[in-house]
């Protein structure tokens, strides 16, 4: 029983911008988050991103304060379109539009 309370203890919480090291790796990641057409994940996902690549440099480059970014790319964070452009261009990721996949339709 001690041992399971030693591994509650060692428990941390699991932040993905730790894992996102590389450019390549950060817009896989926001690659995924825009397959789930999910406004309040995709938003988040952003704030993840630009915690990794460090949210001081991310406002110096958008002229946003860090207070502002983490408010609107936090859960309840409601980011508008210029924010998230500017955001996504300090970054040096491209948001782009693709049509979406649609099953062949065959005429008789």
């Amino acid at each position: 029983m001690n041992g399971v309370n030693e591994m509650a203890k060692k428990l941390t919480t699991y932040d993905p911008a730790e894992d996102l090291d590389s450019d390549e790796a950060m817009a896989t990641f926001m690659a995924e988050a825009f397959e789930t057409n999910d406004a309040s994940y995709i938003a988040h996902a952003l704030g993840v991103v630009a915690r990794a690549k460090g949210m001081a440099q991310i406002a110096g480059q958008t002229g946003l304060s860090r207070e502002q970014l983490y408010r609107s790319f936090s859960e309840n964070g409601n980011p508008t379109l210029k924010t998230t452009l500017a955001v996504m261009n300090a970054l040096g990721l491209d948001l782009t539009a693709k049509v979406h996949a649609c099953p062949s339709v065959t005429l008789e």
